[in-house]
């Protein structure tokens, strides 16, 4: 699933490639993904004529900013979006097709086709879901320690899984979750009530450093993330214990092990996490 940096970095591309073109019409093969009451067909009457004016990002959404409206997408596990020529055909997996009155088409795709679009005149999008459902990112203000004790010194949850928990932190996921904790020297499975507030302090630097780090590289390239522009990120590069198993340990040498957390694939030195 693409995560704060791949998002932020797909935002910083959709902005050169759209931001001052207008929609003509939109073609939609896979309805689901469109989360508006009023209809598939209304969601693209009231999107026709309509300019981008600029792209936002809370967490994991994308905000495309119009003449009036806001479009909320969410890309969840594979989804992307990419400017193409209207000659270039496109695939079995391009379910949403903005095309723009220049000849250039905005397309959505997404193998899995679990991404979602919802529509809301500008103003009322950060008042209902599923942006009232996100909480602060690492580097927000609001993300101060006393909310961040609260939430997690009061919780018998597994401290990864307070982290992955979008309404707790937003844009954390797999991969950072995991750089984070062993950057912090904070084990996994540790409860959030056994956290100490010099160790929280110690995962509140570890995350923001992360996340900004990874922007800056363009994100990480796992599987199949590619920006907008079809370029892979390269933040993998520097990975520390995430996907590497069996290999030493940056700081101690010990081999890197591989557990489920909460259903999830994690990555830990047991010596410098204990």
């Amino acid at each position: 699933m693409p995560e704060l940096p791949e998002v932020e970095t797909a935002r910083r591309t959709l902005e050169q490639l759209v931001v001052d073109k207008t929609i003509e019409d939109i073609t939609v093969h896979w309805p689901k993904i469109i989360k508006f009451d009023e209809g598939v067909d209304s969601f693209i009457e009231r999107l026709k004529g309509q300019t981008f004016r600029s792209i936002g990002r809370k967490g994991k959404f994308l905000m495309f900013y119009l003449d009036g409206d806001v479009l909320v997408s969410h890309l969840r596990m594979e989804g992307k979006f990419s400017v193409k020529s209207e000659t270039e055909p496109d695939d079995k997996h391009t379910h949403v097709i903005f095309h723009l009155t220049n000849g250039e088409q905005l397309r959505y795709n997404d193998v899995r086709k679990f991404g979602t679009m919802h529509l809301f005149k500008e103003g009322q999008e950060y008042g209902v879901p599923p942006l009232t459902l996100v909480g602060p990112e690492p580097f927000d203000e609001s993300f101060t320690l006393d909310y961040f004790k609260a939430k997690v010194q009061r919780s018998s949850r597994m401290i990864k899984n307070i982290l992955l928990d979008q309404s707790v932190v937003a844009g954390l996921g797999n991969i950072y979750v995991d750089e984070t904790l062993f950057k912090a020297g904070v084990h996994p499975e540790r409860r959030g009530s056994s956290i100490e507030d010099i160790e929280l302090v110690r995962i509140q630097q570890a995350a923001a450093e992360t996340l900004l780090d990874a922007v800056e590289k363009g994100g990480s390239t796992i599987r199949s993330y590619v920006n907008s522009q079809g370029k892979i990120g390269t933040f993998q590069k520097q990975l520390l214990v995430y996907s590497q198993q069996g290999t030493p340990c940056p700081n101690c040498g010990r081999e890197i092990i591989k557990i489920k957390v909460g259903g999830r694939g994690t990555h830990l030195c047991t010596a410098c996490q204990q």
